[in-house]
């Protein structure tokens, strides 16, 4: 059966592949490193919202909080990044804020901080971006941190009737995120690793779900959560001031190296005589099993287009430089059964947005 997204990824793999990907860039190019990098960062939970409760009464938000603050003291450092903060302090603050504090700033990374749980002695970091869950775990996982919206007043008008406690509702979140999946996956990639390798962290990997934080921005973004508080010995480990600046560190750094990439491969063109075509495709599916690019495979759509990323495959429909003409084709792709079939764009083989695109 065909998945339309996966929940998880070998981080090393996705780093290499996505690390090979960037340094593939034309001649007539030159470098550009003055750019200033917004990067939001979001304390979990605050306020009247404790979050996970761990061993001897510990509250993740407080957690959260103590380690966000400390990667926002290392970035600032940095001259290249400016630090937002949806909380520095004890507040509860409404999901669709922490959203809307990043697009205001118009960020380039939303990096949401957190704990995790579990009736087990569950043990590790996990990094999480938003995508469309593939199993009942990452289904509880989401329910669990979308919870806090209850806690806002009128939250069924301000989210509009979702329900954070239903699958329908998780599932049903828009792909507006999906632009941005490749950057989230490598950020997430990075810091997983970092967190493996640096500090013997256990890797639980980089997965997928639909968080409602995540959902209500426009850049790369990621969710990591950076232990289990129910666990013993771990909750120990975060709760000491070894531990949070050792885990601040190493998300930092994974920030840092992230921002050093885009920086390498943030690109001014100085040849302004060749206009560079864009090419629109239509997305209908994506997963781990490689199906021959037959009509009976994908419900009498001809001309399918299978691309390997990472581990997983995606499949397009249709190929144009016409906006109105694969408009045409998301509509047939949609009529075939293919609901959330979406728009991309690529220029040059690089994918763009859709909005890039059209410019």
């Amino acid at each position: 059966m065909l998945l339309l997204l996966q929940p998880k990824y070998n981080t090393k793999f996705l780093g290499l592949l996505v690390f090979c990907l960037f340094l593939a860039f034309s001649y007539n190019h030159i470098y550009s490193q003055d750019k200033q990098y917004v990067v939001v960062l979001d304390a979990g939970h605050g306020g009247g919202d404790p979050g996970k409760v761990g061993y001897g009464g510990l509250k993740e938000k407080d957690i959260a909080l103590k380690i966000t603050n400390l990667v926002g003291d290392k970035l600032t450092r940095n001259k290249s990044i400016k630090v937002v903060f949806t909380r520095n302090k004890d507040v509860f603050v409404d999901l669709w804020k922490r959203g809307s504090i990043a697009n205001k700033a118009n960020a380039d990374l939303f990096v949401s901080i957190h704990c995790n749980s579990h009736s087990s002695e569950a043990i590790g970091a996990e990094t999480w971006v938003l995508g469309i869950e593939a199993n009942e775990t990452n289904l509880e996982v989401a329910k669990r941190e979308n919870a806090v919206i209850k806690l806002e007043e009128n939250y069924k008008d301000i989210y509009k009737g979702f329900d954070p406690d239903s699958a329908e509702s998780l599932i049903g979140l828009s792909v507006m995120q999906e632009e941005n999946l490749d950057k989230s996956l490598l950020l997430a990639s990075i810091i997983q690793e970092n967190l493996h390798s640096q500090l013997k962290r256990r890797d639980r990997g980089v997965k997928q779900a639909r968080f409602v934080v995540l959902h209500q921005t426009y850049m790369p973004s990621v969710l990591v959560e950076t232990g289990f508080i129910t666990n013993k010995k771990e909750s120990k480990y975060l709760n000491s001031s070894k531990g949070q600046k050792e885990i601040a560190n190493t998300i930092a750094k994974a920030i840092e190296k992230y921002v050093n990439r885009l920086q390498v491969n943030t690109v001014i063109t100085t040849d302004n005589s060749e206009k560079e075509s864009v090419i629109f495709k239509v997305q209908i599916a994506a997963g781990r099993n490689k199906l021959k690019e037959k009509s009976y495979n994908f419900r009498g759509l001809e001309g399918i287009e299978r691309v390997k990323v990472g581990n997983y495959y995606k499949y397009y429909y249709g190929s144009s430089n016409s906006y109105d003409t694969i408009k045409k084709a998301l509509d047939a792709a949609k009529e075939k059964g293919y609901k959330t079939a979406f728009l991309v764009a690529f220029k040059n083989g690089k994918k763009i947005t859709i909005k890039e695109a059209l410019k």
